[in-house]
């Protein structure tokens, strides 16, 4: 009998050829996830750059609402929905002044849940490959005990036990074994390599993302305009960061220290 692929697959039962159908399914299922993460990943990290650039020019010198003017404008940007979100929060919270929780606080709150949604996207798919290389070592071995089962049939079917009877059903047990192999071993990799890089990429969002959260708390500390010549104006008033952040804060005047003859 000749060895070839095209001999094998007509030798094959019915079954096998359905192990084999399915572990050509799995890796098809497995290429084009990982085509489209890599593709996303690769939009995310080129539109991130780009945006924090433009996000980094506007914190010098710009408002709130000039930075949600220009998150509103991206498409598709992780870096922008992070950011938007985040100042959204922070303008919904400047209208409750008297709140517990400061607009800086619950613009973080905010941004660290639109991480977590982002963080999901980012990952959607992921599973197709954990599953792809888990299981289909398993699917081609399920396939090796076809392709003996098959041997024994021709041992069965020529009452004899030389090569030309097994010799059918063995390739084709090695065959389903090697392609289960086939497709797990780079469903595994790709599947370390892309959570690697999806890792790296959360990491650069959070850094970025908890660095705009800092400045928008720095906002929500700063003093406003006729509190800072009030205070310019009045030095014997406490200067502390608290009596500008409490709204009804009163500030009292410092008591005049006794000098040092009435200790004598």
């Amino acid at each position: 009998m000749e060895f070839s692929l095209e001999q094998i697959w007509a030798s094959m039962g019915t079954l096998a050829k359905v192990v084999v159908a399915v572990l050509g399914v799995m890796a098809v299922a497995a290429v084009t996830v990982t085509v489209d993460r890599l593709v996303l990943l690769y939009l995310a990290r080129k539109r991130a750059r780009r945006f924090g650039g433009e996000l980094g020019e506007r914190l010098d010198d710009g408002s709130p609402d000039d930075v949600r003017a220009l998150a509103a404008r991206q498409k598709r940007n992780p870096l922008a929905q992070l950011v938007q979100e985040g100042v959204e929060a922070y303008a919904k919270g400047t209208l409750r002044p008297g709140h517990r929780v400061s607009a800086g606080e619950l613009a973080r709150r905010a941004m660290t849940r639109r991480a977590d949604t982002i963080s999901a996207d980012l990952r959607r798919g992921m599973s197709v490959l954990a599953s792809v290389g888990s299981t289909a070592p398993f699917v081609g071995l399920f396939g090796t005990v076809v392709g003996i089962i098959n041997a024994f049939h021709g041992i069965a079917a020529t009452g004899s036990g030389g090569l030309a009877a097994v010799s059918a059903g063995i390739a084709e047990a090695l065959v389903v074994t090697a392609l289960g192999l086939g497709v797990a071993i780079p469903a595994v990799l790709l599947f370390n390599s892309l959570s690697t890089r999806i890792d790296r990429f959360e990491l650069a969002l959070s850094s970025a993302g908890g660095e705009f959260a800092d400045w928008l708390d720095g906002l929500d500390r700063r003093p406003a305009a006729d509190e800072s010549a009030e205070l310019t104006d009045r030095p014997d008033l406490d200067h502390a960061r608290d009596d500008v952040l409490l709204p009804n804060a009163v500030a009292l005047s410092s008591v005049a220290k006794p000098a040092v003859e009435d200790y004598a």
